[in-house]
């Protein structure tokens, strides 16, 4: 997948696959046993990483290789763009690999469809390396069973411009720490400057009625109930903020890379990130790196957001000993390690967080960031719901759009997005 500015996993896209082109799983010579000898030849794939990585897999493979001397790994690495279309003609065609990089919402549709292996099942023994919270992002709703291996994780802070903070009277030392702060300090700012900045560059998505405190799912996980009075509250405030241009005009339209570049020209006060994004600042922006404030996440929670990739192993695999435990090779604590080491990612195996390199201060703004977010990944959640998908973001983000312009009412528009979500998820 694409390493990008925005945490690596930010930008996941969702699988519609059609279950019927896949069977229940199991009847191409797979097996769930794990527990023989851990020998033949598989293939791996991850979601564009060869570019910037290359020699850190292939050292990994030779590792794995030397210590299973029955093995071979075949290592195949897919673009960014049409991933999700790649695994399900995969999927429909018997040919998806032995061990893939897959996010929570693409290994849900292969898990209905009988092509993920339970872990719980299968490796169980290893579930106790992981964080509670990582482990739990694959696990599909209305199944029993854990459908990946947690592989790294990312979160970030919100990044702020002290410079326009100052000029709207707002103290840059003192960033907005609540919701109502953030609504209260937007105001503020796009008033001071007759709108021509604004504070946020984004529409709300479902990961912010997540940390917003919206309940996302009903309790059985068979429909969306974002749509509830405190939803509602959410949509109209930022409401408010776009009537008064502290939403950023353009954020109807916006994506990650567009809004990043707004903050990066001025235009814009807010913007979350990761530590990746510093030494951006500094190579392409140096002024507003000079003036770069680092704040938490809002959340009405206590749990900010968790971006996860995993490792899926195909449960029609012909060598399940050797696809659990590569996976297992690939994502044990020894190997996220090195592998946090060498780009701003973080180890979902359970202590990796109390690491020095995650708690010792050295003074740089990159440390602080690297620590503040390890710490907060101790407990953070991953509010993206597993069944969400593609679809369902398009449909929430229309009604949004609906919404922000006044063509709805921020109720109407998200009993549209919710009836449009519960009608997805019926046909998936």
């Amino acid at each position: 997948m694409p390493m990008s500015r925005r945490a690596l996993a930010a930008a996941a896209v969702a699988l519609v696959l059609p279950l019927s082109a896949c069977g229940s799983g199991g009847d191409d010579g797979g097996s769930t046993d794990a527990s023989g000898k851990v020998e033949g030849d598989i293939t791996f794939q991850t979601w564009n990483l060869r570019a910037n990585f290359k020699p850190y897999f292939e050292g990994l493979i030779a590792d794995f290789e030397h210590q299973y001397p029955g093995t071979h790994v075949k290592w195949v690495d897919q673009p960014g763009e049409g991933y999700a279309d790649k695994l399900s003609a995969d999927a429909a065609g018997g040919t998806l690999p032995d061990v893939v990089n897959v996010s929570p919402d693409l290994a849900a549709p292969l898990a209905k469809a009988g092509l993920a292996l339970d872990l719980d099942k299968a490796a169980a023994k290893y579930r106790p390396e992981y964080l509670d919270g990582a482990w739990a992002s694959h696990r599909v709703p209305g199944m029993n069973g854990t459908y990946a291996f947690p592989w790294y994780l990312n979160t970030g802070p919100l990044f702020y411009n002290k410079a326009l903070f100052t000029k709207a009277g707002l103290d840059p030392d003192q960033p907005p720490k609540t919701y109502d702060e953030l609504f209260a300090d937007g105001l503020r700012m796009a008033e001071k400057s007759d709108g021509k900045v604004a504070t946020l560059a984004n529409v709300p998505t479902i990961e912010d009625f997540g940390r917003y405190g919206v309940p996302l799912m009903n309790k059985q996980g068979t429909g969306f109930a974002f749509n509830d009075a405190k939803g509602v509250q959410l949509l109209t405030r930022y409401k408010q903020l776009y009537d008064a241009k502290a939403l950023d005009p353009q954020a109807l339209t916006a994506t990650g890379e567009s809004a990043g570049k707004k903050f990066l020209t001025g235009a814009v006060a807010m913007n979350p990130g990761s530590a990746l994004d510093l030494g951006n600042f500094k190579k392409n922006a140096p002024s507003l790196y000079r003036n770069i404030g680092i704040t938490d996440q809002i959340t009405s929670t206590g749990h900010v957001n968790m971006y996860v990739m995993g490792l899926m192993v195909n449960s029609r695999t012909r060598h399940t000993p050797a696809a659990v435990a590569f996976a297992h090779f690939v994502t044990d604590a020894r190997n996220q390690m090195s592998f946090a080491k060498k780009v701003a990612i973080f180890p979902s195996t359970a202590g990796s967080l109390d690491d020095p390199y995650f708690t010792k201060e050295d003074g740089t703004d990159e440390t602080r960031v690297r620590i503040a977010a390890a710490k907060s990944l101790k407990n953070a959640v991953n509010y993206t719901p597993v069944l969400f998908s593609e679809q369902m973001k398009t449909a929430l983000r229309n009604e949004v759009a609906k919404a922000l312009q006044g063509k709805e009412s921020p109720q109407e528009a998200l009993d549209n997005a919710v009836k449009a979500a519960d009608r997805l998820l019926q046909q998936g």
